[in-house]
């Protein structure tokens, strides 16, 4: 990436990184107010406010701390190299991410992938822990993520595995939502994630997700400039088609990306399976037609659901998703409006049916409820009028 020009590929070693997030206007300040961003934001969920430090290892310590990189530990295995949990001299148990010399990500995406981490910092983001550079290792140290990607729960599952819920899903696509918002909204300056997918959401006890694996990620367009040209990385299936035709890349092309994970969390199927027959491999291109049509938006939920959703709520999610889904980007809503309208949703998944409950209205709980539903639905309504 050429706004890291200045470490070498050749270098052996990355000093350490230390940002205080309440002192420092950075891409982990939480406090970008003044980026080119902030009329398309308007508002953003800021950083948890810790103090964090990336601290290096040796790679005698990591060994130690997977015993000799065993296979019992193997957690998981990508284009980076393979993941094994480990623990930590302190007791901690981590993630630990072993760079493969021959796979298709390199020391440019291991660099990127330590300064973003050790900048940017949210909630919805997987925190780095470390990092070792011991000759020719490259290995990175996660926080250690039980419950594994959100694919582990939504495809494939073992038998006896219990599926997601909807109110889960919902909760998934805040959290995930939020991760991206804090990336387009309160870095500065912006960061365009580049791979969001299913696969990169990795989920805690209580199923918090956040985002994980930032060695593709690009600093967005500022000024005058309306995009990032840039060579076409990222995952088939997520990636938007304005950048996988072109190459141009923009905060819009992670709001595409989003929509296929909800359209995912939605149908309970991969965003491409060549197990299917012709004409159902492609998850976009398969549920066009039922996107269009009310009626038929039932048939798109995950049949593992068995009907237990509210139908009001997922009518809305679709539209979300169809709206990021847009053809042309400038038509997919801003993040911070999608964050609105799935917080909005999540606060209704648990609310009972009015008529069965004996009350008038969902919105006559509190008056501060009745506030954020005005705010929601009006985030909806400009949406909406972008999709037209």
């Amino acid at each position: 990436m050429s706004c890291f020009s200045c470490f070498s590929p050749h270098r052996k070693d990355v000093s350490k990184v230390e940002i205080d997030n309440g002192t420092r206007s950075s891409a982990g300040s939480g406090r970008g107010r003044g980026n080119s961003n902030d009329s398309e934001c308007g508002r953003g969920k800021g950083s948890n406010g810790q103090k964090n430090v990336a601290r290096s290892f040796t790679f005698r310590e990591l060994a130690a701390a997977t015993k000799g990189f065993r296979e019992v530990n193997l957690i998981g295995e990508g284009g980076f190299g393979r993941v094994y949990k480990g623990r930590l001299d302190a007791g901690q148990v981590v993630a630990i991410k072993q760079l493969n010399h021959d796979g298709v990500q390199g020391f440019q995406e291991f660099i990127v992938e330590v300064l973003m981490l050790s900048l940017l910092h949210h909630t919805n983001l997987v925190t780095l822990i470390g990092y070792c550079t011991d000759g020719d290792q490259r290995l990175l140290i996660y926080e250690y993520m039980p419950r594994g990607s959100l694919e582990d729960h939504l495809f494939d599952l073992s038998p006896g595995q219990e599926p997601l819920s909807w109110d889960t899903r919902i909760k998934i696509a805040v959290g995930a939502a939020r991760g991206l918002e804090y990336l387009h909204c309160k870095a500065n300056p912006p960061v365009i994630y580049r791979d969001l997918k299913s696969a990169n959401i990795l989920l805690d006890d209580e199923f918090n997700p956040k985002l994980s694996d930032f060695g593709l990620a690009k600093l967005a367009p500022v000024g005058d400039k309306t995009h990032v040209s840039t060579r076409v990385m990222g995952t088939y299936g997520y990636c938007a088609p304005e950048y996988a035709m072109s190459g141009k890349l923009t905060l819009k092309s992670d709001i595409y990306s989003l929509g296929v994970v909800m359209l995912e969390l939605i149908t309970g199927k991969k965003a491409i399976d060549c197990s299917k027959r012709p004409g159902e491999q492609n998850l976009v291109s398969w549920s066009h037609p039922f996107l269009k049509d009310r009626r038929k938006f039932v048939q798109l939920v995950d049949p593992l659901l068995q009907g237990r959703f509210p139908v009001r709520c997922l009518h809305h999610a679709i539209a979300i998703t169809a709206m990021c889904l847009q053809e042309q980007p400038t038509f997919r809503p801003l993040i911070t409006d999608i964050v609105v309208a799935l917080e909005y949703l999540a606060s209704q998944s648990h609310k009972p049916d009015p008529r069965k409950a004996g009350v008038h209205s969902p919105f006559s709980a509190s008056p501060s409820q009745q506030n954020r539903d005005v705010v929601s639905q009006d985030s909806y309504c400009r949406m909406s009028s972008t999709s037209i």
